[in-house]
């Protein structure tokens, strides 16, 4: 199966060791996928490449266990040497998620093939412009935020003048409007932002602290997934 053609950015995990409080990263992606998250994002900035490569094997070893492997997509942030060299070793990699300064994009497609996720994050003061001028034919989704300021990427959403900006309700159901591809909300988001963030006509939303900083895990990714689901319903009238 392409997972490609059927990738579901709904609810997002991005996760990395730095954001467990200590707990084991495959545990909070284990709470995650049972309650429902579609998408899971390995993320560091502090592990090595090895250490990487062995959290992907436990991720794709615990979406494999939940029966997900054709549902849930598993992704890593930025490297795409740890993906090669997790897929040597026999490991499921469904993609990979890059900023606008990192591995281009045609590259990356050259290296994973077409069957392969490649997500995108473009800098906070292009995004509005980025998203009307981009290729997009060998990009699957967007990543744009953050909501709000977020601890555990202080520098998301930085501007040229060095200050954090914010994304409006308004400012991504504009953004949606524009893209020709799906957008996925994050930095911040909360319980409490999913009412709105679905109303805006974006794709999902992804999360860190709300999930991986939580006393339990599994029991808060619930509440977002039952959250989103619901009010997309309801706007669907269904």
């Amino acid at each position: 199966m392409n997972i490609r053609k059927n990738f579901d950015i709904s609810a997002y995990l991005v996760v990395g060791p730095e954001n467990t409080k200590g707990r084991p990263v495959a545990t909070i992606i284990k709470d995650a996928v049972e309650a429902g998250f579609t998408c899971v994002q390995i993320r560091s900035k502090v592990a090595s490449a090895y250490e990487l490569i062995q959290l992907t094997r436990q991720a794709s070893n615990v979406i494999a266990q939940a029966g997900k492997s054709d549902e849930v997509a598993l992704l890593v942030d930025d490297r795409l040497d740890v993906i090669l060299a997790a897929r040597k070793e026999g490991i499921k990699v469904d993609g990979i998620h890059i900023g606008q300064s990192d591995i281009p994009v045609n590259v990356c497609r050259e290296y994973l093939g077409e069957d392969s996720i490649v997500g995108l994050s473009a800098r906070t003061h292009e995004l509005f412009e980025y998203i009307r001028t981009m290729d997009v034919s060998q990009i699957d989704y967007f990543g744009a935020g953050p909501l709000h300021e977020t601890l555990t990427k202080p520098d998301c959403g930085i501007d040229l003048d060095g200050k954090v900006v914010t994304r409006s309700f308004a400012d991504i159901s504009k953004l949606s409007k524009l893209s020709p591809i799906p957008i996925v909300v994050g930095g911040g988001v909360k319980l409490v932002d999913i009412p709105q963030l679905a109303q805006t006509g974006v794709g999902g939303f992804f999360i860190v602290s709300a999930v991986s900083d939580a006393y339990n895990p599994k029991s808060a990714a619930a509440e977002l997934v039952n959250a989103w689901r619901l009010y997309k319903l309801d706007l669907n009238g269904k």
